[in-house]
């Protein structure tokens, strides 16, 4: 039987089959942007930002008079920013080839690439987050995951910050994901164990949906050094001031000078506790801070070293994230030990980071432009034919932008000491 003719149309198709399959963390977090973005308004499109609302929060009254609040909502944004994209150069005998063959050959090799690329884009988010589990004590960190009771940290802090159980993921680095797995040799070869040693795939742990990625990032915390302190009391913020950002400048002092604080990294203040965003009781662990953007520390400013911080400091109210404000000349604790790489494993919920691909245009002038879209996925390509060589050169381009949309439904997971 002859085979197919290879069109570009069955080639794009293929590749995004091929892309999916090879896709980890993109089909673990939550897709439902990416109509946003193609439906118009008056028949315009929307653009390539769209914004998205964050839940709106109260807090409860006690007795018959009515307290009431004000229902301030609060926006964030997703762009969709990131172009990426695999370049193919076929020779003219490799059409003779039937789709299974030149999926094997060609295709499948780029789309891991592509896929890759893709999943290390998400995963890089990891630095928005706060809160880092895993250590038995601050400042403490980096051995890895090998028991259930090192992993179940994550989930812990989940419940504590009031994450619904239903749609929890994780993403463990090969090195933690077979520190774990080897966790269950200890056991009696139940079904599940047998089911993890025989496929290498952990089963669900803790009502945690677990996968392996070789994508995994490495932070590698800041060359930070000295006696950092607060430096000023009450630097608390209003809601209002800070529901879009949801971050707030943080005076301090006491740092070596021209040391180097990394975004991504994480700290925490002394007497400064986490309260569940819910009941807004005090939590048993204290508030942790995640480092928004890179700064060096110096002595401009009256000695002062300012750093913008994600949560904010809020001691009242219905969007309360602390128990108290920060006094003068209180401690702060960095985790993990300055220049030093950790693996950020991370536990969360589906709706904590999104990613929204969309569909390209066309570009003027390009003929036998072909779109195809697959389980969420779009793709564009290209094909232009070089006849001096007889070979004909494809372009498949992707077009995406993922976000943090709610830090508190995921945690950061190292090992225990």
């Amino acid at each position: 039987m002859s085979n197919t003719l290879l069109t570009p149309t069955i080639i794009a198709r293929e590749a995004l089959m091929q892309l999916d399959n090879a896709l980890v963390m993109a089909n673990m977090v939550h897709r439902g942007y990416e109509n946003e973005f193609t439906e118009s308004v008056n028949g315009n499109k929307k653009g390539d930002t769209i914004r998205i609302r964050k839940p709106v929060q109260f807090t409860v009254r006690s007795g018959a008079v009515a307290n009431v609040q004000d229902a301030t909502e609060s926006y964030t944004s997703i762009t969709v920013d990131q172009q990426k994209g695999v370049d193919f150069k076929f020779a003219s005998s490799d059409f003779s080839l039937n789709i299974e063959q030149f999926s094997e050959r060609y295709i499948k090799p780029a789309m891991i690439q592509l896929a890759n690329q893709v999943d290390v884009d998400l995963l890089s988010l990891y630095k928005d987050i706060p809160n880092w589990v895993g250590p038995s004590a601050l400042g403490v960190i980096g051995a890895p995951v090998n028991s259930y009771a090192d992993f179940a940290k994550a989930p812990e802090r989940l419940d504590l910050m009031a994450v619904p159980t239903e749609q929890r993921m994780g993403v463990l680095s090969p090195s933690d994901h077979w520190g774990l797995l080897g966790n269950f040799t200890g056991l009696y070869i139940n079904e599940t164990a047998k089911t993890a040693l025989e496929k290498a795939k952990l089963p669900p742990v803790g009502g945690v949906d677990l996968h392996m990625a070789q994508n995994v990032q490495t932070h590698t915390v800041g060359a930070h050094g000295g006696t950092p302190l607060v430096r000023g009391a009450s630097q608390g913020s209003a809601h209002s001031s800070v529901k879009d950002t949801w971050t707030q400048t943080l005076a301090t002092d006491g740092w070596t000078t021209n040391s180097g604080l990394k975004a991504g990294d994480v700290f925490t203040v002394s007497g400064v506790y986490d309260v569940n965003p819910v009941t807004k009781a005090t939590l048993p662990h204290l508030k942790q801070f995640v480092v928004v953007s890179n700064v060096t520390t110096n002595t401009t400013s009256s000695n002062r070293t300012w750093i913008v911080i994600s949560p904010p400091i809020i001691t009242t109210g219905p969007y309360q994230t602390v128990s108290a404000d920060v006094t003068n000349d209180t401690a702060i604790v960095y985790m993990g030990t300055a220049s030093t790489g950790y693996a950020q494993n991370l536990v969360f919920k589906k709706e904590a980071f999104a990613l929204a691909m969309v569909p390209m245009e066309r570009p003027p002038g390009a003929v036998d432009v072909v779109s195809e879209s697959y389980k969420g996925l779009s793709a564009r390509m290209i094909p232009y034919y070089d006849g001096t060589n007889d070979v004909s050169n494809y372009r498949f381009d992707i077009l995406y932008g993922k976000k943090t949309i709610d830090p508190r439904m995921a945690t950061r997971l190292s090992g225990s000491a």
